[in-house]
């Protein structure tokens, strides 16, 4: 894949100096090829509203959740609202079931804990870039897990009727699963020995039938609706 010509910006918003160091020095450690750019620091949500300039907006913003004034849940909220072109990677010691799912379900691209190495941190800076997205095995399972063990009230609101899924087809239920894991759209293709186009028309139908907006709600979907349980390897 080519370089990109312009350099990815970067803001990073967390309440502890120390750590917004360490984490400009483990972006630097894993930017070998010059691709991203600080745009600045903020130490909460509010603080990042402040720096916010409408004309070098940041491309991804690394989000820590606990802050003073405002924090990570009010902060994607806020930018999902004001800028949702932004892509928010949340970089956090919180790796509870509920606010993984809940930050997820706000808009996060990929999620972090704060014992991060080098490596991790250009997979998700490259992952989110590149395919707007960052969602490990950590994620998913805590995304299974909570739509597993919702009320039978919550969980209805995501299922269709049995005659809406008997309208998908084989190749998109083989689809269904493997948008289920780590992979790519292109890798799904190459797996299904399919071309890129065929899994985007796939994906345009199955978005456009069952008012599904993104590729968590296509999981979602897939999990209260009985078409997967667990990712496939």
């Amino acid at each position: 894949m080519p370089i990109r010509k312009t350099p990815v910006k970067l803001a990073i918003v967390d309440d502890h100096n120390l750590f917004r160091k360490g984490l400009i020095t483990l972006i630097n450690l894993a930017d070998k090829r010059q691709e991203y750019m600080i745009v600045f620091e903020a130490e909460s949500g509010q603080d990042m509203i402040d720096k916010l300039d409408k004309k070098a907006l940041p491309d991804i913003i690394l989000l820590d959740i606990d802050m003073p004034d405002m924090d990570g849940y009010e902060a994607i909220a806020w930018l999902q609202k004001h800028y949702p072109q932004v892509s928010v990677l949340v970089v956090s010691m919180v790796e509870r079931e509920e606010a993984v799912v809940r930050m997820v379900r706000l808009g996060a691209k990929g999620y972090l804990s704060k014992d991060i190495e080098v490596e991790d941190i250009h997979n998700a800076l490259k992952a989110i870039s590149q395919t707007g997205r960052y969602y490990t095995d950590f994620i998913t399972g805590k995304l299974i897990n909570a739509i597993q063990y919702e009320t039978t009230e919550k969980d209805s609101e995501g299922k269709v009727n049995k005659q809406l899924l008997q309208e998908i087809s084989e190749n998109e239920r083989e689809f269904i699963k493997w948008a289920c894991t780590e992979l790519t759209y292109e890798e799904i293709a190459k797996k299904m020995f399919l071309s890129a186009k065929t899994i985007d028309g796939y994906r345009g139908n199955l978005f456009a039938r069952y008012k599904i907006k993104n590729r968590v709600g296509l999981v979602l979907f897939a999990i209260r609706n009985g078409l997967v349980n667990v990712p496939i390897d």
